[in-house]
C-alpha cells in the first residue's frame, strides 16, 4: 500500500557514456543534466511500483530540476526520494542527489498512477 513517506533510491556510476558530451546537452565530460532526471525518475518509479496493484504502473508527469553540481566520471552517483503527497493518482516526490563528494542536485517530481494496458491504448 502506498503511504506517504515511502522511500526509494536509485544509483549510477558516471561513465563516458552518460556524459554531457554523450548526451549532447554540453561540452563537458561530467554526469549530464538529463541522465540526472533519468536517475531520479528512476528512483520515484523503483520505489511505488511493489506497491502498485497488477496491471498497473506510474508514468512521469512533471519534473522541476535543479543540477547544483558537478559530477565527474568515475563517481557515483545516488538519487534518493521520498513520496511527499498523494492525490488520487498523481503522486509527488521530492528527490535529493548526492556523489561522493556531496550534493549535486534536487527536484519535485509528479508521476501518475495509470493502468498499463489502457495507457498504451492511447497511442
Amino acid at each position: 500500500m502506498l503511504s506517504i513517506g515511502l522511500k526509494g533510491e536509485a544509483v549510477t556510476a558516471v561513465t563516458q557514456e552518460n556524459t554531457a558530451i554523450a548526451a549532447k546537452s554540453g561540452t563537458l565530460p561530467v554526469f549530464a543534466t538529463p541522465f540526472l532526471a533519468a536517475l531520479m525518475e528512476q528512483a520515484a518509479s523503483e520505489s511505488v511500483t511493489p506497491h502498485l496493484e497488477e496491471g498497473q504502473t506510474t508514468v512521469g508527469t512533471y519534473l522541476e530540476l535543479h543540477h547544483t553540481a558537478p559530477s565527474k566520471v568515475g563517481a557515483t552517483v545516488r538519487a534518493e526520494c521520498q513520496l511527499t503527497e498523494i492525490n488520487g493518482r498523481e503522486l509527488t516526490f521530492q528527490i535529493t542527489a548526492s556523489d561522493d563528494k556531496g550534493p549535486v542536485g534536487k527536484a519535485l517530481h509528479k508521476r501518475f498512477i495509470v493502468l498499463s494496458e489502457r495507457f498504451l491504448q492511447k497511442l
